[in-house]
């Protein structure tokens, strides 16, 4: 059974405690996924800094990127601010209005290039975001790295593929949101 606590000798033979190295983790945060689905299935939005908070803690962070979609409205500004303030790294694509009156704005592609390239030094990826694209994602850093994916998202507007998919599903419930009043 593993402690947690790896044992070292020193030259005079004393024993001595260290604490088992802390996993490294990597955490990547689909914003708008996240803003749309709090708000719709419980008309609140999400807690970053107590999500912080739960997904470090005893943990090694790596890298923490927050992907969200660039605004000149001064409470989105505010908003990449203040992911900043709680320790990630936001990284921004411009809302692309087609011609034919369609929307682009997905960070897709770019989570799962950053995901890859992370898995090499990450020992977890931590994925938030409840689309089911993600998965082949999920089993790809799996196969090939060995590492362990977890998933935050909300219930029923979560894929149940990439619940599957996931080696551990956080349900973002009450405890992960803006608290009201």
């Amino acid at each position: 059974m593993d402690s947690g606590i790896n044992y070292c000798y020193t030259s005079c033979k004393h024993i001595r405690y260290l604490p088992a190295r802390m996993k490294k983790v990597a955490i990547l945060v689909d914003v708008q996924n996240v803003y749309y689905t709090t708000r719709d299935k419980y008309q609140s939005g999400f807690d970053y800094n107590q999500f912080w908070y739960v997904v470090t803690q005893g943990r090694e962070v790596v890298a923490a990127n927050a992907y969200a979609i660039s605004s000149k409205d001064p409470k989105q500004r505010q908003f990449h601010h203040i992911l900043r303030g709680v320790g990630f790294n936001v990284q921004l694509k411009p809302f692309i209005q087609r011609m034919d009156g369609s929307c682009k704005g997905d960070w897709d592609v770019g989570i799962a290039l950053d995901a890859i390239e992370l898995a090499e030094e990450a020992d977890i990826i931590v994925l938030v975001s409840g689309d089911g694209d993600f998965e082949i994602l999920v089993e790809r850093i799996q196969n090939k790295f060995g590492n362990k994916v977890e998933v935050y998202g909300v219930p029923s507007l979560t894929a149940q593929n990439l619940i599957d998919a996931a080696d551990q599903f956080t349900p973002i419930t009450e405890d992960f949101l803006i608290k009201k009043g």
